[in-house]
């Protein structure tokens, strides 16, 4: 169970407990921006949840939407893309 962050700039997907271990993120609040919280439930898993992003007017956005129900195909066809749960994780260090 996670809160997903977005990186609005990059697209860049993250959990508040990976940006917490990456030092991204203070113990006990949010990131800064460019992160931004998805909108959606504190107790999200990816087991019943899609992580989905989309670029707009410049910046990415995202949305938690239930795996293969009608809002999660939907959002497939107006062109918003499904992040793979192997690519939700802390950016590298720079």
């Amino acid at each position: 169970m996670a809160l997903f962050f977005i990186d609005t700039s990059s697209g860049h997907v993250a959990t508040q407990s990976q940006l917490i271990g990456a030092g991204l993120s203070p113990a006990d609040g949010l990131p800064p921006r460019p992160w931004l919280r998805i909108q959606g439930t504190g107790d999200a898993t990816t087991m019943w949840y899609a992580v989905m992003r989309k670029r707009e007017r410049g910046i990415f956005i995202g949305t938690l939407v239930f795996r293969h129900s009608p809002h999660h195909s939907l959002l497939l066809e107006q062109g918003w893309e499904e992040i793979p749960v192997s690519e939700i994780c802390a950016p590298a260090a720079a």
